[in-house]
């Protein structure tokens, strides 16, 4: 709008002074600056005031005694006294009038038919008409405004041109819109000012007198606006009418800028108002504004703000007319001002070679970036690469040179310093356009050299890990293994925004990395020798050493230059802590494929050497001043000790000398190296190799304590004190254990533990004591008391030990296994050995457990009657039990590669032996297992001194019962012993075989099928909840030839219907009742006889779960005693009153109920002398009927 450069526009100053009424500081305005305030100040001192203190009074004579010298305010007073009320509805009905009859008409209501233009009508008019002249043709602005559907159009008017009237105007226009405020909203107003000459002028008077409405007209302009000002008319008269508002509010400025961000409307004016803002701020050393505001939009989260501002620049970039005088320009000319005013004065203009700079150390061509402009060197530097790559800025010639003498310039050595120096790196590789000359790469390279050179003085003046060297050498290594995309990805993560970048660009860059600064051997001898970094965790950002170390094993860069590595991963892993840093799992992982895969096939020893035992052994030692060979010397136990001493920390000899970082990436190492190595035995077997990796020994396995790393593993999920141990994070029994815990307590010693025990026979006491006051331990702080505790094991099983003795041995037991599982287990095998055993030394070890795992069960018989140290052994028989699978599994992948070389020549193919081997292995863990089970069933069987026990206290009860009196001492201890211990014992067995059963179904049906003795059936369908499956086969084992088995599975049936009465049940049980019905056709007398007489009684268990089957169990009772008469018809007369009996029985149960018993007591001792299977079986048959019918009539 330079058609009110000559005018005069409200100053900040005054424009303050309105906002806060400050009569003084409006006293202060010349006539010219107040002449533009007058509307207000008038109606201010006219209109009744709603503050009615005294001071306003004296302020309002103060503007009185103002406006009394000032001739103006006469025709504003004229103006004051209108009729509003008429005018306002002669107004509506012109606006009702032109809607009707079209924008178009010349019809007035407002106004009458002018007889000259509208500048002499208004100078010639009173008024009442001027407010009439301007409001008729204020309206049809704002009517062909809001019809223009957003088109921009200037509309030519004689009142707001005339540079006579433009005060008179724009008293009437204030007086208007202050009067008539719903006919003519301010907003309205203002946008149709827009569209008029002097718009601007007129906008910022409006404001002025109306303080209030400057961000009401501000956001109402902005939303309103064009999403690119700069690309029409209407968009910069709106931008500079706004700039202007902005100039006279300077305090809102930053205010309505942020306006347009939020709108995405007028770039223009949001930058603009940026450059005001950046010339009126005093200038420093620090970021400008326009350089926060333009890198806040590139470089921010909102996706639509970064699209539009960026189409902002391209589109400024295309359009070549008003270049100099458009915001772009002037944006670009400010930064790169700002650049210039940053860089190093004193710098030659030519290139000096090296030599010449070795001849004169005193003199050099390069001067350096000061400190105090190193942050904004590098705020300026990515606000550049955003233009550049998110907004598409191509840089002028002069910006280019500009830009690559600031990349190319040395900062001091700071951590601002570091991380200039990386973003030039990461810039010279994304915009390698800027290095257009030969003297310009020159530059470059030369630069490049000097970061070669000064990076380790500048990590170590800095004090920051992460250094560019680190970087440059990451950067060598995509390049040499040609990972552009990598480069590409490496670069948008240092600037901070992705960008796009082709690799094509990169190309020239490649050959000065490769071939002129560092070749492949370069960068691998100068990796090793790089420093690891010190205590390495996730807070330490950037790109490290590890970081290059990755990249260079993951291209073999090592194995195929010879380059030994091991010993680097090896410190960086001891050098580590919490919280873990992101490189070193994937470092570990690449490490160990190094090693079992060569980095050719024509080199097949090009592999990297795996770490040694004995390292590995010296990161659990946790000790110093303590010969490096100690864990390897000593027993498990008193490794273990040395853990629980690092852990504790109390001893002040010992200090820790690793951290549980680095135990956990070490265990970690090992575990996934044999994991692989396993996976890679097939290929190791026939590959070329000489030296072919070896797996660690169980020694090593068995000295690492893998459980307590893990628990520890846990306890580092919760950053907490030192002073809290691992096992108090759980909540209150922690803290209550921890307040119950005295001094007493932490003062027993083992050997006062073994004291104790050796007085077991006859002091239980003190023995109690120590127990119960380490039960207040935790689990770190047992590990010196496990092998006294577990070595007088066998103690606690002679008669007279308290059970309280016995539980607590087992809780402490459970303790010590999360932490140190693998020893504590061969530790307790071999002390609950039988006798015999002991006196001959043989102590198994972990590996003849793994192996066979049934040792476990070859301890002393009175561990099977001794329910805690029973719990015990069944634990340690499941771990075993899945630690033999594991193992046997683990033997296979290993000993795959003997199949191999036999197998190419094999007719039958080469996977022909690894079928049998695999059916090998899952035949003798199914043996195994299911000799597991028979053992322990066999365990739940009463022994010979329990049975006979058992029908003494029967006959005792039964006598107990007749007379009166308490039971003797004797009596309770013997049944208390029997309900007891064993019961017990079947209810840990029955729970361990369940979770076998659900684990391994085909257990079920191989121990089914193999049989076991039938008084345990009760026990094992009541006490095993998946003895359910056993229906799904009892068909297939009924069907087996062999008669033992089908008596077993009739037997089994019946025990299942009374458990699980289901429909499938029954269907079975249907099943077994034709069978047997088939049977007794093909049987021979004996045959018959061993049948029968104990399945027999199973019918009575059939008619019980399921009734219906009575008619058919009926039958077939009838027909055995039938088939039993036939044959020793010959033989005598009196069976055929036991048929008729039958007979009777069958068809009049409820008469025959009551002679039941009577009549089979008669025959019973009738024929009690008949031996003869026949008159046996058939009294069987007679004696299940009769309990059937008294089950069905008593309603059992």
């Amino acid at each position: 709008m330079a058609e009110c450069s000559g005018l005069q526009f409200v100053s900040p100053y005054a424009f303050e002074a309105m906002q806060k009424v400050d009569v003084v500081r409006l006293a202060a305005l010349s006539d010219p600056e107040l002449r533009l305030l007058l509307p207000c100040l008038v109606r201010m001192a006219l209109c009744a005031p709603a503050d009615q203190s005294q001071s306003w009074a004296q302020d309002k004579k103060l503007i009185l005694r103002l406006l009394s010298g000032v001739e103006a305010v006469n025709s504003i007073v004229a103006l004051l006294s209108v009729d509003f009320h008429a005018l306002e509805q002669d107004a509506s009905k012109e606006q009702q009038l032109r809607h009707k009859l079209g924008g178009g008409s010349g019809e007035s209501i407002l106004v009458s038919q002018l007889q000259h233009g509208l500048t002499l009508e208004f100078e010639h008019s009173d008024s009442p008409r001027r407010l009439r002249l301007v409001l008729s043709e204020l309206l049809a602005i704002m009517n062909k405004v809001s019809e223009s559907n957003g088109e921009f159009f200037l509309k030519s008017s004689e009142l707001f041109e005339s540079p006579v009237y433009l005060e008179e105007a724009a008293d009437v226009l204030c007086i208007l819109q202050a009067e008539l405020p719903s006919l003519l909203p301010i907003v309205d107003v203002a946008e149709a000012l827009l569209h008029v000459k002097n718009g601007a002028w007129f906008l910022c008077l409006l404001v002025a007198n109306v303080p209030d409405s400057f961000n009401e007209v501000c956001r109402g302009l902005i939303k309103n606006g064009e999403r690119q000002d700069e690309e029409s008319v209407g968009g910069r008269r709106r931008t500079e009418a706004l700039r202007h508002l902005c100039k006279m509010n300077p305090s809102q400025a930053l205010r309505v800028r942020g306006m347009v961000v939020e709108e995405c409307h007028l770039p223009g004016l949001g930058v603009a108002l940026t450059l005001d803002h950046t010339k009126n701020e005093a200038s420093d050393d620090g970021v400008s504004d326009l350089v926060c505001f333009v890198s806040g939009l590139l470089l921010g989260t909102n996706a639509k703000v970064r699209t539009w501002f960026g189409t902002f620049i391209r589109n400024g970039q295309q359009r070549k007319r008003d270049n100099i005088s458009s915001v772009l320009w002037q944006m670009r000319r400010q930064l790169l001002l700002e650049l210039m005013g940053i860089l190093p004065t004193v710098r030659s203009t030519h290139i000096v070679e090296e030599a010449d700079v070795d001849m004169e150390p005193n003199v050099s061509v390069y001067s350096g970036l000061k400190e105090e402009h190193v942050v904004k060197a590098s705020a300026l530097l990515r606000l550049y690469c955003a233009l550049m790559g998110i907004a598409g800025l191509k840089p002028t010639d002069e910006e280019a040179e500009q830009l690559l003498q600031l990349m190319t310039s040395r900062p001091p050595a700071t951590p601002a310093g570091v991380r200039f120096v990386s973003l030039s790196f990461c810039m010279l590789l994304a915009f390698s356009t800027l290095v257009s000359t030969p003297e310009q790469e020159q530059l470059m390279v030369m630069w490049l050299s000097w970061m070669i050179k000064e990076e380790a003085y500048f990590e170590s003046i800095s004090g920051v890990s992460a250094s560019f060297g680190e970087m440059l050498l990451l950067v060598a290594m995509y390049f040499h293994s040609n990972q552009l995309s990598a480069i590409i990805d490496l670069v948008c993560s240092t600037l901070g925004m992705k960008i796009v970048i082709k690799p094509s660009s990169l190309s020239r860059m490649k050959t000065i990395f490769t071939q002129e600064i560092f070749t492949e051997q370069v960068v691998t001898a100068h990796a090793v020798r790089v420093p690891v970094t010190g205590n390495l965790s996730a807070n330490i950002t950037g790109f490290l050493p590890i970081h290059c170390i990755y990249q260079l094993l993951k291209s073999r860069s090592f194995t195929k230059h010879k380059v030994s590595i091991k010993d680097w991963i090896y410190r960086q892993l001891c050098e580590t802590t919490t919280p873990l840093h992101p490189q070193l799992l994937p470092l570990i992982d690449v490490y160990i494929n190094s090693i079992l895969t060569p980095a050719s096939k024509s080199n097949p020893e090009a592999t990297n050497q795996p770490v040694t035992e004995q390292e590995i052994l010296n990161v659990f030692q946790g000790l110093s001043g303590v010969n490096p060979n100690f864990c390897s010397q000593q027993s498990g136990m008193q490794h273990d000790l040395c853990v629980w001493f690092y852990v504790q920390g109390e001893n002040t000899r010992l200090t820790q000398r690793y951290s549980i970082t680095t135990q956990l990436l070490v265990l970690y190492y090992v575990l996934s190296y044999e994991e692989a190595l396993l996976a890679n035995t097939k290929i190791l077997g026939i590959s070329a190799m000489q030296k072919k990796p070896k797996s660690y020994s169980s020694a090593l396995m068995d000295q690492i304590p893998i459980k307590y790393l893990i628990r520890q593993a846990q306890g580092l999920q919760q950053e907490l004190g030192d002073w809290i141990c691992e096992e108090q994070i759980t909540g209150t029994d922690a803290l209550l254990r921890r307040m119950l815990l005295t001094n007493i307590a932490k003062n027993h010693s083992p050997k006062q533990l073994q004291e104790a025990f050796s007085m077991l026979p006859g002091n239980h006491t003190q023995l109690m004591q120590i127990l119960e006051h380490l039960t207040l331990l935790s689990a770190g702080e047992l590990i010196p008391y496990a092998e006294v505790l577990t070595s007088n094991m066998n103690r606690l099983l002679n008669a007279g030990v308290p059970r309280r003795i016995l539980q607590t041995v087992n809780k402490l037991w459970m303790v010590l296994n999360t932490v140190m599982p693998r020893r504590l287990w061969v530790m307790t095998v071999n002390a609950l050995q039988p006798s015999v055993k002991t006196v001959r030394q043989q102590k198994y070890t972990q590996n003849d457990l793994m192996i066979d795992p049934l040792i476990v069960l070859r301890c002393d018989q009175r561990v099977h009657r001794s329910p805690p140290l029973m719990d015990i052994t069944l634990h340690m028989l499941n771990g075993y039990l899945l630690a033999s699978k594991a193992y046997l599994n683990s033997h296979l992948k290993e000993t795959a590669e003997q199949d191999i070389r036999p197998s190419q020549n094999n007719a039958m193919g080469p996977e022909a032996p690894e079928v049998t081997r695999e059916e090998l292995k899952n035949a003798l863990l199914a043996a195994q297992d299911s000799a597991a089970v028979q053992i322990l069933l066999e365990i739940c069987l009463p022994t010979e001194e329990e049975k006979a026990q058992s029908s003494n206290i029967h006959g005792l009860l039964k006598s107990g019962h007749t007379t009166t009196g308490p039971k003797s001492p004797e009596l309770e201890e013997e049944e208390d012993s029997l309900l007891c211990n064993l019961r017990e014992v079947q209810c840990l067995i029955c729970c361990l075989l369940h979770q076998m059963y659900i684990a391994d179904p085909n257990i079920v049906k191989l121990v089914h099928f193999q049989g076991y003795p039938c008084e345990l059936l009760a026990l094992t369908v009541a006490g095993i909840p998946s003895m359910h499956i056993c229906l799904d086969f009892i068909p297939e084992l009924i069907a087996q030839p062999e008669l033992e088995k089908q008596i077993f599975a009739i037997q089994l049936l019946s025990f299942l219907c009374i458990q699980y009465a289901l429909p499938k049940s029954l269907s079975v049980a249907r099943l077994a009742i034709n069978v047997m019905g088939t049977l007794l056709t093909v049987l021979t007398q004996t045959k018959r006889y061993a049948f029968f007489m104990p399945t027999l009684p199973c019918l009575v268990s059939f008619c019980q779960a399921f009734p219906p089957l009575y008619e058919d169990i009926m039958s077939l009772l009838i027909q055995i005693g039938q088939v039993c008469a036939s044959d020793v018809a010959t033989q005598t007369r009196d069976f055929d009153p036991i048929i008729t009996r039958l007979q009777q029985l069958k068809e009049k149960p409820h008469e025959m109920s009551g002679l039941c018993k009577d009549s089979s007591n008669k025959s019973c001792s009738r024929d009690i002398a008949s031996m003869d299977p026949d008159v046996r079986l058939c009294q069987c048959v007679e004696n299940t009927i009769i309990e059937i019918i008294n089950m069905s009539v008593s309603g059992v």
